[in-house]
């Protein structure tokens, strides 16, 4: 799932300066659509650490994003702004916690009935927050954003220069996630996730506990999704029940499918595709979800591997010029019969 030669790593810095310049070369609209555009790359990226490397396809993952979310607005005091050193860890710490009891009840079943409990668990935590007052019940409420200080020092924001330093905050996270799930994959962990993927009963023949491996996955995968529902958190500054509605999950997915369900960087890229696509069919006409559908129904067609599987050929044909008829040779004389 990692690039195999030095190009696609060379590949991926250079999307990581160029989403760096973005903010130096774009209006402050766009700053802020490609801060929602990082924080869905996180989401769908935690995402991947279940589909893609572990082959456990998850339809409650959102319902950890979105917990997150409300755990900064619950450990919160109002007119008062907690660090983010403070914030983060709460936030993850409590993702993980749920993942951990809905991974160990899920993980003893497996395919279909896995996607359907995890279903099942993500509409419980989203009625616990729609359906009583907790987190403001259905219409949401907003929330005191977490502050950038450390040791008492709080950096100095205009209202102008808060979003930048925010979509920097995400891009910083979102690498740093991706370089740690790099550092998972290459290790016997993620092998062994790998294996899972392939053949769990051969894993499980050659001495590995494979359910405990899927349930580390699956706590790590939400934690890293807790991660992606802080930033939300303090992004926006709001939170509503359809933070941890199970179509969340379902966009992430989307997004994986997209980048492609083969690589690491995949759900990255296709993060970044799909919220493009959103705000060019909202400009384009009313009926946005006619066009995202023919778009993904298109792209799931024609690129099997998705946006990732791109290759640009490795030898550009030229134009070589032509050569020269040659006159056709004349028939070889019959030589006379003996005899």
């Amino acid at each position: 799932m990692l690039p195999q030669s030095k190009y696609g790593w060379m590949g991926l810095v250079a999307g990581a300066l160029a989403l760096a310049a973005l903010p130096l070369a774009v209006p402050s609209y766009y700053v802020e659509l490609g801060t929602y555009a990082l924080i869905a790359a996180m989401l769908a990226l935690s995402l991947q650490l279940l589909v893609g490397c572990t082959g456990l396809v998850s339809l409650g993952h959102g319902a950890f994003y979105g917990l997150a979310a409300y755990t900064v607005y619950l450990i919160t005091p109002e007119n008062q702004g907690f660090p983010i050193f403070v914030t983060l860890p709460a936030a993850v710490l409590a993702a993980g916690l749920a993942a951990f009891v809905v991974g160990a009840l899920s993980l003893r079943t497996r395919g279909f009935f896995f996607l359907m409990v995890t279903l099942a668990f993500g509409q419980m935590v989203f009625f616990l927050f729609h359906d009583t007052k907790i987190g403001g019940g259905a219409d949401g409420a907003f929330l005191t954003r977490p502050v950038l200080s450390l040791f008492g020092f709080e950096l100095p924001l205009t209202r102008r220069q808060r979003p930048i330093a925010i979509y920097y905050v995400a891009l910083a996270q979102m690498v740093l996630m991706y370089l740690g799930l790099v550092f998972l994959l290459r290790s016997l962990f993620g092998r062994v996730l790998e294996g899972i993927r392939v053949n769990e009963h051969r894993v499980q023949a050659m001495g590995y506990d494979t359910y405990r491996y899927k349930l580390a996955a699956f706590v790590i995968a939400g934690m890293l999704a807790g991660v992606a529902g802080h930033m939300w958190a303090m992004h926006r500054g709001f939170v509503n029940p359809e933070l941890v509605g199970w179509h969340r999950s379902a966009e992430a997915l989307l997004m994986i499918l997209l980048g492609g369900l083969n690589t690491l960087h995949g759900p990255i890229l296709g993060a970044l595709a799909y919220t493009g696509l959103e705000e060019l069919a909202q400009i384009v006409t009313e009926r946005k979800l006619l066009v995202e559908g023919l778009v993904i129904l298109f792209v799931v067609l024609a690129l099997p591997k998705g946006l990732s599987g791109l290759r640009l050929p490795r030898k550009w044909p030229t134009l070589q010029p032509a050569s020269p008829k040659k006159a056709p040779a004349e028939p070889a004389a019959e030589s006379a019969p003996h005899g």
